[in-house]
């Protein structure tokens, strides 16, 4: 059913028949429904769930994509006040989105979607903007400002998109690097490597890295909030931890952080050089720009997560792992939010987007 109606979905939009997508259901109906809106239409068309499942862990639904979630209080059976309400309200909210959408495609004869599963046709469109993502998390914020002001001030012809490092971001950002969406990169927070290798909250999955490395943008990577796994309160935290002493930090009442080690460090490391070894198209557009003065304010010296082992123990897992591949690795003294570092960063990437742009002509 899930695949039928993905189809459907996808035929329905290529055909611009349809302005947004509304479904009604429970745990069965939201799960067909979900996949099928987020494997068949594209961000930004209107995709609304009223759901009895829309309060509690909605991930496995909404995944990157933008579905919105509303709760339907009580069960969908039967009819009674309640429930009429929140579907007259429902109704209202995809009405309201759908008429938003269908006015932006009035105002733009090619839809800001009509390419966004097509990556040929969207390189062949004219492009008046340099599209560049930014991954950032809260303690790597300062950096992703300063790259940001940056590049609006100094390069007026690029507009910025952020990521946040959550997991869902990592993979959003991915996927619009895959329809063609996105021109370059800074993987300026790559901190959802870390719960993937440690065992967070925050994974992006297993294909981290991947989609911009085989698309043959300019590319920066970097080692922002590395050194952190994430977690949920406090008594979330696995015993295990506990168990070898290991730095663990109160982020704050709903996220803890716990200090990757030496081994760890050096796993995540080994992570970013395999994947720029397996699916860099073109190396020459590849940074990789190591803040070994701190990686996040807290693993500056006399920081809570101060650990210089650990630290070396990434550093040079990428170097080593990268080196003879062409990829430019460079060991930068600052930490990561000073401004000169994301100012580098940022005249770095408008570099190569400079070489791209003139082979691609």
């Amino acid at each position: 059913m899930t695949e039928c109606a993905t189809a459907c979905l996808e035929d329905l939009h290529s055909k611009n028949s349809i302005h947004g997508v509304i479904s009604v259901g429970g745990s069965s109906g939201t799960s067909l429904t979900s996949a099928a809106m987020r494997r068949g239409l594209p961000f930004l068309i209107p995709k609304f769930i009223v759901s009895t499942m829309a309060s509690g862990d909605t991930a496995p639904f909404v995944g990157e994509s933008d579905i919105t979630l509303m709760y339907s209080i009580v069960d969908i059976a039967g009819s009674n006040s309640i429930l009429n309400g929140v579907l007259d309200n429902a109704a209202g909210g995809i009405v309201g989105m759908a008429r938003a959408y269908q006015k932006r495609q009035i105002r733009s004869p090619k839809s800001e979607n009509s390419t966004a599963n097509n990556p040929k046709a969207n390189q062949e469109k004219s492009k008046n903007k340099t599209k560049i993502g930014i991954t950032m998390f809260g303690v790597t914020t300062p950096c992703c400002d300063q790259i940001r002001t940056h590049l609006t001030s100094h390069h007026p012809s690029t507009e910025i998109y952020i990521f946040h490092a959550t997991g869902h971001g990592g993979r959003a950002m991915e996927r619009l690097i895959s329809s063609g969406n996105l021109d370059a990169i800074i993987d300026l927070t790559t901190s959802e490597i870390t719960d993937e290798i440690v065992g967070g909250i925050l994974s992006a999955g297993p294909h981290r890295l991947e989609a911009g490395l085989k698309a043959g943008i300019p590319y920066i990577i970097s080692v922002g909030a590395c050194e952190m796994a994430n977690f949920g309160p406090r008594n979330t935290v696995p015993q295990r931890f506990e168990a070898d002493g290991r730095k663990i930090y109160k982020h704050n009442e709903a996220v803890t952080l716990v200090r990757a080690d030496a081994d760890e460090s050096r796993r995540i490391g080994e992570f970013i050089a395999k994947k720029v070894r397996g699916f860099c198209e073109r190396c020459e557009m590849v940074n990789v720009v190591l803040p070994v003065g701190g990686i996040s304010p807290l693993s500056v010296q006399g920081g809570d997560f101060e650990d210089k082992e650990a630290d070396e123990a990434l550093f040079a897992s990428i170097e080593e792992g990268l080196r003879g591949t062409g990829v430019s690795v460079l060991r930068d003294g600052r930490v990561v939010n000073d401004q000169g570092f994301a100012v580098g960063l940022a005249e770095r990437l408008m570099g190569l987007v400079e070489v791209h742009e003139k082979e691609m002509g």
